[in-house]
């Protein structure tokens, strides 16, 4: 009996290990980014990406919830201007996002805090591009996933969690651009 309750503790004790001794091998930053081509000129895209408003009128998680609350303060289009919402539906939460830079009319950066389902914070931004006609835009993110923690993202793909949402946020810009 002894014998067996010390093998048992010495099985608990590698299987806390093992996660815990990976998670010191395993990358604590990851990132996401999609990108499409929109047969319209930069400046035609960048009058919806440029402000948070503009973001929100092609934004995927709307359609999860079109009657979530939410609140902007600041001057939209500006560093410091915010966005934020809340929505009892899981894939949308509790969160904001904050201008942090812009680089007219390539470039617009966010900080977004996410506090339901889950706490963390990422950075959010799109890029345009001139492509021939029109632009490549890149939406995409980057956060940092705290050890040991960061050890499921051995098993997580990141892109099957964000493509869907990414893939219908940018079709629906690229219609309002081109449309």
């Amino acid at each position: 009996m002894k014998k067996a309750l010390k093998y048992l503790g010495i099985t608990i004790l590698v299987l806390i290990a093992i996660p815990l001794i990976l998670g010191l091998f395993v990358s604590k930053d990851f990132m996401y980014e999609k990108s499409i081509s929109i047969n319209s000129p930069i400046d035609s895209v960048w009058t919806h990406v440029s402000t948070l408003a503009a973001i929100d009128g092609w934004s995927p998680w709307n359609d999860y919830d079109p009657s979530m609350k939410k609140e902007m303060t600041g001057t939209d289009g500006e560093i410091g201007a915010s966005h934020s919402w809340e929505s009892p539906h899981e894939k949308v939460g509790k969160g904001s996002q904050t201008i942090s830079k812009i680089e007219k009319p390539v470039l617009i950066e966010t900080d977004l805090k996410f506090y339901v389902p889950y706490e963390s914070e990422a950075k959010g931004y799109i890029k345009l591009a001139p492509e021939g006609e029109g632009t490549k835009v890149t939406w995409g993110f980057s956060s940092v996933m705290p050890y040991p923690f960061n050890v499921m993202s051995l098993f997580m793909d990141m892109s099957e969690m964000m493509d869907p949402d990414f893939t219908k946020g940018l079709a629906k810009l690229k219609d309002l651009c081109e449309n």
